[in-house]
């Protein structure tokens, strides 16, 4: 067996199995060292722990469909569970393609001869684990995103639609006295701010105060004038990705004083936190706090489905264009590494397109005015 730096590489079948010892299960028991091995492994290449744990759960999900253990497996039994998950669960294609490639990698690392298992379950089982996924039975990633048709960006009317409706739930709740409504206004704030800077739900999420600060060539946005985020989108097997948003809208700077200045110190919790979101038990706002409100905000407005909290990005990087704002400014604002990202976001409304065009016809017909109708 391959030996790295002091011994065996992390992952090996030799540091989760002791060599001439009897298993009472041994089935089950080189399936959890297996397990236990890849977990190691894939933390040991800097992948996050809520990655590793997804992949954990999609190969013990492929493990009780096809009712057997690795070193069992076949091809056509991860082409029944695919057909499954697609066909009769209904995930979406991007999910059944991560499915597949994570039960890829754990193949691939069984078979790696430095972790020694395809010896061990030979010894074992007298059978060792195979490749399942191949080209012709996993899907093949091909484009950027892979989001699904209804997930757009709001119109501006839609946007404004649910803003005013949650500063209308805010109203009604402290009009009755009801505890919840400082949480209800935490959260329509939160919603703002979102779009205001064009944010990923966690990269909101996980805001603290001290992540404002002044930009010397903006003055009038006083202590709002940009926004560090510390927990942008992680490159794969590397910590999160920081980067700066800067203020372009008067009316955050208003929207972001009054919650800091006037509301979020009545929060319970305010004085313990330094999150910009505290709950009202805890530290800080949960996702799943942030996804069940916009849903039941999105319901009692009877708006699509595809407007989810994404959208809210979508919307930023969609109405700066629009405005006319400079594409790379807006692509650094959003973080993206290459401007291709940057045009999948946006999605126009006719109306900016119908502008475009007339202003371009406008052109052409001046052109030819000035020109006394001669063409090029």
């Amino acid at each position: 067996m391959e030996r790295g730096l002091g011994g065996p590489q992390a992952g090996s079948s030799a540091l989760h199995l002791v060599d001439g010892v009897a298993l009472l299960r041994p089935d089950e028991q080189v399936f959890a060292a297996m397990l236990a091995g890849w977990e190691a492994q894939q933390l040991a290449r800097n992948l996050a722990a809520s990655t590793v744990e997804k992949r954990l759960g999609a190969v013990r999900a492929f493990a009780v469909h096809a009712d057997t253990f690795p070193w069992m497996w076949q091809p056509q039994m991860l082409d029944e569970w695919l057909g499954d998950l697609r066909g009769v669960r209904g995930l979406s294609r991007s999910t059944v393609r991560n499915y597949a490639g994570a039960i890829g990698a754990f193949c691939r690392y069984l078979l790696a001869p430095a972790y020694g298992w395809a010896a061990r379950c030979e010894q074992q089982f007298g059978s060792h684990p195979v490749q399942v996924c191949h080209e012709w039975n996993t899907a093949v990633h091909v484009q950027d995103v892979e989001a699904e048709p209804v997930r757009r960006a709001f119109t501006v009317a839609e946007l404004q639609a649910l803003f005013d409706y949650a500063d209308d739930q805010v109203a009604q709740a402290r009009a009755a006295g009801r505890k919840g409504w400082l949480a209800l206004f935490r959260d329509a704030t939160l919603f703002k701010v979102a779009y205001s800077y064009g944010l990923r739900r966690r990269e909101v999420a996980m805001l603290d105060l001290a992540d404002f600060g002044t930009n010397p060539h903006a003055g009038e946005f006083g202590d709002f004038g940009v926004c560090r985020v510390r927990f942008g989108k992680a490159m794969r097997g590397s910590a999160p990705k920081p980067r700066s948003v800067l203020t372009v809208w008067p009316w955050t700077v208003e929207v972001l004083d009054q919650w800091i200045g006037e509301l979020r110190p009545l929060m319970p919790t305010a004085a313990e936190s330094k999150a910009l979101w505290p709950s009202e038990r805890a530290g800080r706002i949960t996702l799943s706090t942030i996804n069940r409100r916009l849903a039941a905000y999105r319901t009692a407005l009877d708006l699509p489905a595809g407007l989810d909290f994404h959208s809210l990005r979508r919307s930023y990087v969609t109405h700066l264009i629009e405005d006319g704002w400079d594409p790379l400014f807006v692509q650094q604002q959003v973080g993206h590494e290459h401007a291709s990202t940057t045009a999948i976001y946006t999605c126009v409304s006719s109306d900016f397109r119908t502008r475009t065009l007339r202003t371009a016809l406008d052109a052409i017909m001046r052109a030819a005015i000035e020109t006394g109708g001669a063409r090029p």
